[in-house]
């Protein structure tokens, strides 16, 4: 009788089996796949597009400038130079989009709903319920976005090998690489923890957006820069395709303003006869004309041979980010859920 009363009690204590990792993914799969099906149907004919327009100014780039010239090339960045910042500009949306229409309901509309009560008492549990929501579903939209970024990168080379546009950019830097996958993947892991914190889909989607743009910004506006300490030159003329971070002219090495605003406006009209610096009748750069009074150019640049190495920082950082807010998102759930 004791030993049948002792396995009865273990068998009581062991509660139900856990539900296995696939069986909560194919769960997930079938919960989300109108989401996933509807970005995979975005980026599919946002693809085919870049795809179609992508060939037509690779062989126009290959007839015009290559043969046509300086000239011909011109031609060719005016008429395609539009539409590539078009859909540049587009695209720079698509993490928040994913973030804001993917991210944010994966959680939010079961506690807005209460759905995830039933879910709990099914042998899931709290954290294994909110990683097998999330993980299977973030790997998707990255490896979707890291793909999506190696046809931006095609669509775009015309442009890079023109001059029309670096790879620092802020344009296009954040679209290819590793980056594009890992912004998307930042977006997402916002959306999640926001959809958590609010449990409520529409506020968490309208925080998601306000989170993504205000994080992409900052990156673009002052973090991005100092990923490595920027080399400084007096030269003109910078090799390859550097990001030129800040100018400024010195006098008898002595700061005397930069090299954009009003004051440079003001030395260049009061050295140089006319606003364009016109003397005798032939136009003088402003450059020249500050070098001949004994000003000195100097650029703080970031050479594009970084470019690989500031694309593994961005990458690493937003990679650590989504790590800390996805575990923000379980501990939250853990804490707070009920």
């Amino acid at each position: 009788m004791t030993t049948l009363t002792g396995l009865a009690n273990l068998a009581e204590d062991a509660g139900p089996r856990p539900v296995p990792w696939r069986r909560m993914a194919w769960v997930t799969w079938r919960q989300h796949r109108s989401a996933l099906g509807g970005v995979a149907v975005f980026l599919g004919a946002f693809a085919g597009y870049l795809w179609l327009s992508g060939l037509a100014m690779h062989h126009a780039y290959a007839t015009e400038c290559h043969s046509g010239g300086a000239l011909a090339c011109g031609d060719f960045t005016g008429r395609y130079g539009t539409t590539a910042i078009l859909v540049s500009i587009f695209l720079q949306a698509v993490p928040a989009l994913i973030g804001a229409f993917v991210g944010a309901p994966v959680l939010a509309r079961e506690m807005e709903s209460g759905t995830f009560r039933y879910a709990w008492t099914q042998g899931i549990g709290r954290w294994r319920w909110t990683l097998g929501r999330l993980v299977p579903v973030a790997v998707v939209v990255a490896a979707a976005a890291g793909a999506f970024s190696v046809l931006f990168s095609w669509y775009d080379q015309p442009f890079v090998a023109a001059g029309y546009a670096i790879p620092f950019s802020t344009r296009v830097f954040d679209l290819t690489g590793v980056a594009f996958a890992a912004w998307t993947l930042a977006a997402f892991a916002i959306g999640a923890l926001a959809g958590m914190l609010i449990r409520r889909v529409v506020p968490a989607i309208a925080a998601t957006l306000a989170g993504y743009a205000g994080l992409a910004l900052t990156a673009g506006l002052f973090l991005r820069e100092h990923y490595l300490t920027p080399l400084v030159t007096s030269e003109l003329n910078l090799p390859g395709s550097p990001w030129a971070v800040s100018q400024w002219y010195t006098k008898d090495g002595t700061f005397a303003f930069p090299a954009r605003g009003s004051q440079l406006v003001d030395a260049v009209s009061r050295l140089c006869p006319g606003s364009l610096g016109i003397r005798g009748g032939s136009t003088i750069p402003p450059a020249q004309c500050l070098s001949q009074h004994g000003y000195t150019q100097w650029t703080s640049y970031q050479p594009g041979s970084r470019f690989w190495t500031f694309q593994w920082i961005e990458g690493g950082w937003l990679l650590a980010l989504s790590v800390l807010l996805i575990a923000a998102t379980v501990w939250v759930v853990r804490r707070r859920a009920a």
